[in-house]
């Protein structure tokens, strides 16, 4: 984060989202002023609120995604929610605290995940033992024996004299676990069954009692449901094993035993409070005038449970009490229906920067189709390659698809770039159906094949009642 400009910003969104200048330039100013915050003295830094962003524009036009790839780009705790599943307190439904728990599961989870990284290398030789105790169980303390089977691809006759039949006896020597050490790292065991006992909760054992100290409704049953079966030795269950899935299961719980959650929680609660991106998608369907007369539940409660949050709260999370103060939030709506006047003026007053997104025209449908990374021609001549069988398109006939979605958005609803799915779709659905028969061909797919494939839709003026 800290070597991005806001121009090189948009030069990274640029990869993967197409037009849509302003609110990327939006974006990246909010971005690099969380930068510039944190530089800042003491006294000056906690003043600094951050800009929260409304985004408008019609669906399908680039709203989540480039709140989604923004985050991406300076691995930021990124949650995306819906404004339509919240209900007013009172009502049965999810409570809009929900949403900064479950920001904080996420910026947990990263956490965990990075330092399991940082020391995979460490726990290797700690797995390695665990994974010849589980090979050699005559090599342990107590002596014990489990009735293994034997060692795939191996000859008796090679086998150090502590093993019959690829089983170990009562007692193994010191030159035996160095023995099968030396197969184990050559890959010569990875087909072999071993006894594993595997803890069902390992997921939420490193949460500990957290969960007491807030939450949901829904985090307290789980974390009773865990107690619970580790009482009642539940949450054990032995199972067998080849030694290439114990490996995954033995890693996980060797790093879960190397790190410290406490520790972990506390960093990702001052990542999440400081860089944390909580972007509220539907606005625009809570947002009304006159709430009573839509005989549902109140939006306009909703509105209001949601403000405090925006405005900057603690809430309880079973990873401790976070701070919503400089969390960075981006609502996004179509207001088809409504207008952003119509929130209520504390929110509005919380989302400073107003972005207005274009509707997609045919140029922007051909360079969608054409230039990012993850561009929808680029995915089905990958997909079908997996097949032998070779797409290529031509210009004219992006040219027409783009046409055609462009025709379709202004004659029916405007649903943006996923239009371009649904014509892709139809375009290749019959070499997609019988691609095993292609196997090894080049097939060229030119205007004259989108034509004829989207006949109906050419010939109709009603487009949308062939393309949904």
């Amino acid at each position: 984060m800290e070597g991005l400009t806001p121009k090189q910003i948009v030069e990274k969104l640029d990869q993967y989202i197409i037009g849509q200048e302003n609110a990327k330039k939006s974006v990246a100013v909010a971005l690099r002023n969380r930068l510039r915050r944190i530089q800042l003295p003491p006294e000056i830094k906690d003043e600094v609120a951050p800009k929260n962003i409304l985004m408008i524009g019609p669906t399908g036009v680039g709203k989540t995604e480039i709140a989604r790839r923004l985050a991406k780009l300076v691995n930021a705790p990124f949650i995306k929610v819906e404004a339509t599943k919240y209900t007013e307190v009172g009502y049965v439904g999810r409570d809009v605290e929900s949403m900064v728990r479950d920001l904080m599961a996420v910026g947990f989870n990263n956490v965990k995940r990075e330092i399991e990284e940082s020391m995979r290398k460490d726990a290797e030789p700690r797995i390695e033992e665990r994974l010849l105790d589980l090979l050699l169980p005559g090599s342990e303390s107590d002596g014990s024996v489990v009735e293994d089977g034997g060692v795939e691809g191996k000859d008796e006759a090679n086998l150090p004299s502590e093993v019959e039949g690829g089983k170990p006896k009562s007692t193994v020597s010191p030159e035996t676990r160095e023995k099968f050490r030396q197969w184990l790292r050559e890959g010569k065991l990875e087909d072999r069954q071993v006894e594993l006992v595997v803890n069902k909760t390992r997921g939420n054992s490193s949460v500990g009692m957290g969960f007491f100290a807030g939450g949901s409704l829904d985090d307290l049953q789980s974390g009773m449901m865990d107690i619970q079966d580790m009482l009642s030795g539940r949450n054990k269950k032995r199972r067998m094993v080849s030694v290439k899935e114990a490996r995954k299961i033995v890693e996980e719980e060797v790093l879960d035993s190397m790190i410290d959650a406490d520790n972990v929680a506390d960093i990702a609660k001052e990542r999440v409070e400081q860089s944390g991106i909580i972007f509220i998608d539907e606005i625009d369907k809570i947002a009304t005038k006159n709430a009573s007369s839509s005989g549902q539940v109140s939006r306009e409660g909703v509105q209001r449970d949601i403000l405090p949050i925006v405005e900057g709260s603690k809430v309880n999370t079973k990873f401790g009490v976070v701070d919503t103060t400089h969390i960075l939030f981006i609502a996004a709506g179509a207001f088809s229906l409504s207008a952003p006047s119509d929130l209520i003026p504390e929110l509005q007053g919380r989302f400073p920067l107003r972005v207005e997104l274009d509707s997609l025209t045919k140029a922007e449908f051909r360079r969608i189709l054409l230039e990012p990374r993850n561009a929808l021609t680029k995915q089905y001549v990958s997909l079908l390659e997996t097949e032998g069988v070779k797409i290529v398109f031509t210009d004219d006939a992006i040219d027409r698809m783009s046409f055609l979605a462009e025709e379709v958005n202004a004659k029916s609803e405007n649903i943006g770039a996923r239009r371009l799915h649904t014509i892709m779709e139809k375009v290749l659905e019959e070499i997609s159906f019988d691609a095993d028969e292609h196997s090894g061909e080049t097939i060229t797919i030119d205007e004259a094949y989108v034509n004829r494939r989207l006949s109906d839709v050419v010939q109709d003026q009603d487009l949308s009642r062939y393309i949904l």
